[in-house]
C-alpha cells in the first residue's frame, strides 16, 4: 500500500488551527516540523511551542481525494499556505525503523544497544535500550557527551545522582560502570516509570536505582557523581541544589546546553566547582554546538 503527503508551508500563528482542520478531514496523521532550523528551547510545563515556520505534513490513504481536502480547506481559511502533494512509496516501515537505530559506542567500554542488535565487542559493557516516550536514547549529543563522561569515570562504590533523568539512560550507564547506587530524578511521572522498566531490562536491581520527583528527593542525600541533562535554563536555576547535592571532591557534569550559553551556566557553579573548558558536539546535520561543563567540587 502506497500513501500521499499533503505538506503545507506554514507558521507558527497558522499551524495548530491547519493541523486540527486536516485531523477533521482524514489525515492518518498530521507532523509538524521545523521549516528554518530554528531551534525551539525551555519550553515550560504544558507549553507546546512552535516554530515561526512550521512545516505540516499530513499523511493521507493513497485513495484519498486531496483535491476535495484542499478544496474544503481554501473555504476555512482566507489564505492558505503554499502547498504541495508528495507519493510516499510503501515499505517495510518497522525494519526502516530498526535499521535506524544501531548500536552506539562511548567512550571505550559503553555501548547503547537496542533490544535487537549487539555490540561488535565481545567485552563491551551493553546498555539495553529501546527508543521510547522518553528523552534519552545516546543519539542526541547532550547524551552521548554525558554517557562518554560517565565511561571515563572510575565509578566503583559511587552513589550517582541523575537530575532530569528522561529514560534513565545515564543512572543505568553508571550502573552498569560500577557505581554502588544511583539515584534519578526526574518532575514527569513517565520518565520515572521508562527508567523503572528500563533498569529491569538491563538487571538492575530495584534498590540499587531509586526514582524521585524533585519535590520527594530526600534532603540527606549526597552523592559522589552529580550528572544533569537538561537545559541552560534550569541548570542555572538547579546552580545551588545541584551544588549542595554533590559532595565536597565530587565529581558534575552538566549538559543540555548550546556552546554559546555555556559561560553563563558555568558561571553559576564557578565559585565550588574547579570547572573543565567546555567540551563541545556539533549536532549532525546541523550548526548547532552542544557543550558539557563538568569538574569537581572544591568546597
Amino acid at each position: 500500500m502506497s500513501w500521499q503527503q499533503l505538506v503545507f508551508a506554514s507558521n507558527r500563528e497558522q499551524a495548530a488551527t491547519l493541523e486540527d482542520a486536516l485531523l477533521e478531514l482524514g489525515a492518518l496523521s498530521v507532523t509538524l516540523q521545523d521549516n528554518a532550523d530554528e531551534p525551539v528551547l525551555e519550553p515550560g510545563v504544558g507549553e507546546r511551542p512552535l516554530w515561526q515556520a512550521t512545516r505540516l505534513v499530513a499523511l493521507y490513504d493513497a485513495d484519498a481525494d486531496i483535491d476535495a481536502v484542499i478544496a474544503q480547506l481554501s473555504s476555512e481559511f482566507d489564505t492558505l499556505p503554499q502547498w504541495q502533494i508528495e507519493q510516499v512509496a510503501d515499505q517495510a516501515w518497522e525494519r526502516a525503523w530498526m535499521d535506524s537505530f544501531q548500536p552506539m559506542r562511548f567512550g571505550q567500554r559503553l555501548w547503547v544497544c537496542p533490544s535487537w542488535a549487539q555490540a561488535p565487542d565481545p567485552e563491551a559493557i551493553v546498555l539495553a535500550l529501546d527508543p521510547g516516550l522518553a528523552f534519552g536514547t545516546g543519539t542526541h549529543p547532550t547524551t552521548a557527551l554525558c554517557l562518554t563522561w560517565l565511561d571515563g569515570l572510575n565509578l566503583a562504590g559511587c552513589d550517582v545522582l541523575d537530575y532530569g533523568c528522561g529514560s534513565g539512560i545515564l543512572a543505568i550507564a553508571a550502573l552498569l560502570l560500577g557505581a554502588e547506587r544511583a539515584v534519578a530524578v526526574d518532575n514527569d511521572p513517565q520518565a520515572l516509570i521508562a527508567t523503572r522498566d528500563n533498569a529491569e531490562r538491563n538487571g538492575i536491581a530495584a534498590e540499587r536505582l531509586l526514582t524521585f520527583t524533585p519535590e520527594q528527593l530526600p534532603s540527606e542525600l549526597r552523592f559522589a557523581v552529580t550528572v544533569a541533562n537538561i537545559l541552560a535554563g534550569p541548570l542555572q536555576t538547579l546552580a545551588p541544589l545541584l551544588t549542595e547535592k554533590t559532595s565536597v571532591g565530587g565529581k558534575l557534569a552538566i549538559s543540555g546546553i548550546l556552546s554559546e550559553q555555556a559561560e553563563a551556566v558555568a558561571a553559576c557553579y564557578r565559585d565550588a566547582f574547579t570547572l573543565q573548558a567546555p567540551t563541545l558536539l556539533q549536532e549532525s546535520d546541523s550548526a548547532q554546538q552542544w557543550a558539557r561543563i563538568d569538574g569537581v567540587k572544591a568546597r
